[in-house]
Formats: C-alpha cells, structure tokens, sequence
C-alpha cells in the first residue's frame, strides 16, 4: 500500500501540508476532494515525488518512495497532472507509447506494442490511434493522456483533476474507465477531484481536506454526509440518495445565499 507518514509541505511560512499521514488501501479508488487551497494537489505531487516535501516521509510497498531510482518508480506509480501539453507532433498511438518508456527506454520490444494495443483499446481510441492529440476533441485527448498511464502498467495510478475542462458525458467516461481499471486490472487509483457527485458515486473512500489538513478519511458512505461536506466546504448539503446512488444537493443552499 501507500503509507504517507507526517508529511508537511510549506513555502516561507505559509503551510501547504500540515502533519498529513493516511494510508491508501490497494485495489480501490480513493478520492481526495477539498476546496481551492486545502492542499490537495500538493499532497498527490508529493506522493508521486514531483515535489520535495519538509518533513515525513511517504512508503510504497514497505519502501520509502526516496530509495526508488526513477525508473524503477515508474514501473510502481505513474500520474496524470491536470495541464498536459506537446510541444511534438504526435499520433495518439506514439504518445500513449511513452507510457512504455520505464521499461523499454525508448526501444519498444513486442511486449511493449502489445501493452499500448491494449491501452489504446482499454479507452476505445482504435478507430483514431493515428490522429494526431493536438487535433483531438477534449474527451478524447483526455483519454488519449489516460491510455499513456495505462500502457505505463503501474500497479498505482495517480489523477490530478482529470475531469478538467470535459463535459459530462465524457467526464462519465472516464470515471467508468477508472471504475473499470480497478475491477479488471485490481489497479490502485488516488484522485484529486472537483465534481462531489463524481467522488459520491465512484469512490471507494475519500480524502476530506481543509486548510493543508486531513479532517475526514472514511468509506465513501460515511463522508457522504451533510455534516462532513459542511465542514468541509463551510455550505449546507441535501444528500438523496436513489437506487443506491448518493447525489450531493448544494444548490439549494446557494440560492439561500445569493
């Protein structure tokens, strides 16, 4: 599992990160949600090594993440960040190729062809896996980013707001796939997510962050709940729930508001 022990993370004297530890269990989609500023992507960073934390430490597998070489932490985690851009001229099927590069350093063998086939089938991007990304609708470059991570075969799996910028129908998409990831390929996934009706109905448990501090870690059932989401978000909640569905009713204190 992922073991994050008494991390901090500030800058000057502002307090990003205060004394966060949390254990992430395998097999499950874990979601970290928060207002703007709670420290939510500084801690997925962190995790996934981008970002140099001041104190603690964070243990994958019974190893502390600093003892990893870069490439063989590649082949243990990979992450998605929220602004992914090119700067090469690339087809979906090279770019998802990448995701191989842990392993193959750029010389692709047969079982690394094999491994982005089956990405690029993973998401459904076959019938374009010769367009070029930068040509793509939104969903589908999205997509395209999420079948690299797929290829790249790593038993965690990072996503920091992957729902940017898409519409709903694709933002569905790509949290079934992610749904789909953990039941047929037991993957382990931490998301960094807006949308709380996303987090609701596809998480297994969630991460309730404010002020650089973890104030909840529970089944996503018991963190579905209005006096939870108020202290998280400081707004009052209506959780309905239907055919075993919870959807999260803040509107309705907004309207008091405004």
């Amino acid at each position: 599992m992922i073991k994050i022990e008494n991390i901090s993370k500030n800058y000057s004297e502002k307090i990003v990160l205060d004394k966060v530890s949390l254990e992430i269990p395998k097999g499950k989609i874990t979601s970290i949600i928060g207002a703007n500023g709670a420290g939510k992507s500084t801690l997925l960073s962190i995790i996934s090594r981008l970002l140099k934390q001041n104190h603690g430490s964070i243990i994958i597998d019974k190893k502390n993440i600093e003892d990893y070489k870069n490439r063989i932490l590649a082949q243990h985690l990979s992450i998605l960040k929220q602004s992914n851009h090119l700067d090469l001229k690339l087809t979906v099927k090279e770019l998802v190729s990448f995701g191989r590069f842990p392993y193959s350093q750029g010389r692709l063998t047969a079982e690394d062809h094999e491994k982005v086939d089956e990405a690029i089938a993973f998401l459904d991007l076959k019938s374009i896996e010769n367009s070029f990304v930068d040509e793509l609708s939104g969903g589908q470059k999205q997509r395209a980013f999420l079948a690299m991570v797929v290829a790249q075969d790593t038993e965690y799996i990072l996503l920091d707001e992957p729902l940017n910028n898409l519409d709903m129908k694709h933002s569905v998409q790509i949290m079934r796939t992610l749904r789909k990831l953990c039941k047929e390929k037991g993957k382990t996934i931490i998301i960094v997510i807006h949308e709380i009706n996303f987090a609701a109905n596809y998480s297994d448990y969630i991460v309730a962050m404010k002020d650089g501090k973890i104030r909840h870690y529970d089944t996503t059932k018991n963190i579905i709940n209005p006096k939870v989401l108020n202290d998280i978000f400081d707004i009052n909640f209506e959780i309905i729930e239907k055919k075993e569905q919870l959807f999260c009713d803040y509107f309705s204190a907004l309207k008091d508001i405004y």
